[in-house]
């Protein structure tokens, strides 16, 4: 039987035999063996010379690591080289031209779809024609032309009909509100956008629809001004905040006392907290229980805790969050000096040097706003940006986060990859977790392994576990054995437990591997519990602490 080195050589060999001779099933059988045992380091080699000698899938796979590793120039080389004779390739390359913005990537579905009757691109041009606004041209292009077996496009066609259906409701709703005037009926109607806008980022198109129908309700009602208002913020970034700030004001002015609150949330959130607290006061005046509440934590963020146990009080001293935030307050008066982070009257100083240009500013102070003073990250975007395009490492890292929390994957992992680059330890987390879930286990490993120098327990526990996995128990076992020994009471540690007992059998240590692989054992539905039982690929991979235990006491008592 041959060893794991010589099957890996004999099926590259035969993968490169395959694609030389002009056998496709061949050679996707031999890349079929790579992938499915994640053997993509030993893959790569044979793949460039099946890529050499013109194989298709060669290049659609080469391609598609390329792409998971950041090479997205040389993932487009290697698509673009066959596309016009490959489905598969002439869809991945469509998908990265479509993530770069690029609207060739049209062009390379409908060669998909019409040439290569690949349904993936039938659907991601159905996808296109929804992010232009065109739910009924969507729809219809779906349906049109199918086979038995083309299942998938109903679900798109589906959730097309459902958004339009949608429209139409809240479309024929404000009809019936502007008829008799109904202010309460015209809110009433927007509701079902509210649930439309996770889908408005996927597809902007509909957002112009959508922003005419709040128009149409805040025409009448100064209550949906304030809905318009934090549409507009949601879906358009700075550039919408002047029309937001007006719709906010003349709320105000209609005497809507909802809209004092609303402005005091929206400008906390941009990180303006002196307006934030003026338009909070301005709510009290009503009675406003979130708006004191607001107010109370941001004088509390200030160290002005006479006028944060005021505001608490307001609330009432008879709700549970109010006494825990008055004794916290107790606890902490006197002699407190608050960290550079967390000095919030760094804040004008920060921000006229922000005002003047100073990227680092900008992006110190929008941490300070983010951590201590409430603003959302999101908002906090066009102080963030800069400092990131400037190299700093934990810019790019927040930045990343920011494009997370907008559901922008793409820019997302972009941003992780280039504070990962640079070092940042969580981003390096992040592309760790990114590799293994495209089953790209050898680059995972190599990102929780620099994840690992900030000492984190959880990413040693990650880089030695993928090192056992793969049958290096020598390189695991340090980080194994300080998972193991560092967090007594980290949800990681059994896991941790049960490679460490793993790696020490397999070198020989095996009085040393009873009492971890015993804690595993009888923790280790805990730790099963953590992964979805349909994951047959990481089931697979998964040791089994009680067979080890066995096979180590057997070996011990011989």
């Amino acid at each position: 039987m041959m060893t794991t080195t010589q099957d890996i050589q004999a099926r590259g060999e035969a993968l490169v035999g395959a694609a030389v001779s002009g056998d496709a099933q061949g050679a996707r059988r031999g890349t079929d063996f790579f992938v499915l045992n994640s053997y993509v380091d030993e893959g790569i080699p044979y793949w460039e010379r099946a890529v050499a000698a013109g194989d298709a899938f060669s290049h659609y796979t080469l391609a598609r690591y390329r792409k998971i590793r950041g090479d997205r120039a040389g993932a487009d080389a290697l698509y673009r080289a066959v596309a016009e004779r490959h489905a598969p390739s002439a869809y991945g390359l469509g998908v990265l031209l479509r993530e770069n913005g690029d609207p060739e990537a049209v062009e390379w579905f409908r060669r998909g779809w019409e040439d290569g009757r690949h349904l993936d691109c039938k659907i991601e041009l159905g996808k296109l024609l929804a992010a232009e606004g065109k739910l009924d041209e969507a729809s219809k292009f779906l349906m049109s032309d199918i086979e038995l077996g083309d299942i998938a496009v109903f679900r798109w066609s589906q959730l097309f009909d459902s958004i339009r259906a949608d429209f139409d409701r809240v479309a024929a709703d404000l009809d019936a509100a502007e008829a008799e005037g109904d202010e309460e009926a015209a809110v009433e109607a927007l509701r079902p956008l509210f649930d439309l806008e996770k889908h408005f980022r996927t597809y902007p198109g509909l957002t112009v629809e959508a922003a005419a129908l709040y128009r149409r309700a805040s025409a009448l009602s100064a209550s949906a001004r304030v809905d318009h208002a934090v549409f507009l913020t949601e879906t358009g970034g700075d550039a919408a905040w002047p029309e937001a700030l007006g719709l906010l004001h003349g709320a105000h002015e209609a005497g809507y006392q909802g809209a004092s609150y609303a402005l005091g949330v929206l400008h906390e959130q941009r990180g303006d907290l002196v307006e934030a607290e003026r338009w909070y006061e301005v709510a009290t005046g009503y009675d406003h229980k979130a708006a004191q509440w607001n107010l109370a934590l941001l004088c509390k963020r200030q160290r002005r805790y006479e006028e944060a146990e005021r505001w608490f009080r307001a609330v009432g001293e008879e709700d549970e969050d109010v006494v825990e935030q008055l004794a916290r307050i107790a606890a902490i008066r006197g002699g407190e000096t608050a960290a550079p982070g967390k000095d919030l009257d760094r804040l004008p100083g920060l921000r006229e040097r922000a005002e003047a240009g100073d990227v680092q500013a900008g992006f110190a102070y929008a941490q300070i706003v983010r951590d201590w003073g409430g603003a959302d990250a999101a908002q906090l975007f066009r102080l963030i940006e800069p400092a990131a395009l400037a190299g700093d490492p934990e810019a790019a890292h927040d930045l990343a986060e920011v494009y997370d929390k907008r559901r922008e994957p793409v820019l997302r992992d972009q941003w992780y990859r280039t504070a990962a680059e640079a070092g940042h330890h969580d981003a390096c987390h992040h592309m760790g977790w990114l590799s293994e879930y495209h089953r790209d286990y050898r680059e995972a490993e190599r990102w929780y392994v620099r994840a690992a120098e900030d000492g984190s327990g959880l990413n040693s526990m990650l880089a030695g576990k993928l090192k056992a996995q793969r049958g290096a128990h020598a390189e695991a076992e340090p980080f194994l054995r300080m998972a193991w020994e560092q967090d007594g009471d980290a949800a990681y540690r059994w896991e941790a437990a049960g490679y460490y007992g793993l790696a020490l059998h397999r070198l020989g240590r095996l009085a040393e591997a009873v009492e971890p692989l015993e804690a595993a054992a009888e923790h280790w539905d805990e730790v099963r519990a953590r992964y979805s039982p349909d994951d047959l690929d990481v089931l697979s991979r998964m040791v089994r602490p009680d067979e080890e235990l066995v096979a180590v006491k057997e070996k011990l008592a011989a």
